[in-house]
């Protein structure tokens, strides 16, 4: 079955070249760094050929899962797939949320987030080696009782909804910015000025983000990119540096306790006692 997301890489295209226009028509810098958005497209098509070597493996995976399952949830009831469409939604705000907590997991992540920049083409902007490890946090949704094909379904759409709120032209969506990610609330999860930092990780509800006190409502203009700006348009280096910077900091550890704490603790541990501004290069 194709996925969702591939099916959607022609209107991706088409809308990042929409908002590229609108941008230059009013004379805004959402893609002042053309070098950028290039590197940004060349990563979300390689990510794509590298997901599909990724996505034989957590296929595998989910599908023993499924077979493992005491119960299935019947497909040709609507209420399986809203059920569904909750649990995904929880289960990628778990990943998210580790995804930013966890130095392991934040190596592969960090690739969608060290753009200086916020617009469409960053929300291709994905690691070649996410497949590796991210099956862990949607394997037990088949483990509840639910096919492989209909999480791939609900979670591709998840996916794609996330596309467009990488934007800066859309402010606010009025009473909506309550229940679901926006524009808005993304923006906030971009940002590395304070207090924005690892807030609202949701996918399609912001629900998740209100309920577990990682939410914050956008208040003055987001800082993008990460704490230690990468300046480099390298695709090899994007999806490598984290790992090496990790393996720096293991080497430089006197102990087993703090060499695991370099894996498994925060990414951030080494800047939270220094000055934010005194890490961050805005250009």
């Amino acid at each position: 079955m194709l996925r969702p997301t591939v099916a959607a890489i022609p209107i991706f295209a088409i809308l990042i070249a929409v908002e590229a226009h609108l941008s230059r028509i009013r004379g805004t810098n959402e893609f002042e760094d053309r070098k950028d958005t290039r590197t940004n497209i060349i990563l979300g098509f390689s990510s794509t050929m590298w997901g599909i070597l990724w996505g034989l493996l957590a296929g595998v995976i989910y599908m023993l899962a499924y077979e493992w399952a005491p119960y299935r949830f019947p497909a040709e009831a609507w209420w399986s797939w809203v059920i569904l469409f909750f649990i995904d939604d929880l289960a990628y705000y778990v990943f998210h949320r580790v995804s930013h907590e966890c130095r392991l997991f934040w190596n592969f992540h960090v690739v969608h987030h060290s753009s200086k920049q916020y617009n469409l083409s960053v929300a291709v902007r994905q690691s070649w080696f996410s497949g590796i490890l991210h099956w862990m946090f949607y394997a037990p949704i088949m483990l509840l009782g639910f096919a492989p094909w209909m999480f791939l379904i609900v979670h591709g759409f998840n996916l794609i909804y996330q596309f467009w709120i990488h934007t800066k032209m859309v402010r606010s969506l009025g009473p909506l910015e309550w229940v679901l990610n926006t524009p808005s609330h993304h923006r906030v999860h971009h940002g590395v000025n304070n207090p924005y930092l690892d807030k609202n990780y949701a996918g399609v509800l912001i629900i998740w983000d209100r309920i577990f006190g990682s939410f914050v409502k956008e208040t003055e203009e987001p800082q993008y990119g990460i704490i230690k700006q990468l300046e480099s348009y390298n695709p090899f280096w994007i999806n490598t540096h984290g790992w090496v910077e990790m393996h720096d900091a293991i080497r430089k550890q006197p102990t087993i306790w703090r060499k695991l704490r370099c894996i498994f603790g925060s990414p951030n541990m080494e800047f939270r006692d220094a000055p934010l501004k005194s890490t961050l290069v805005v250009e």
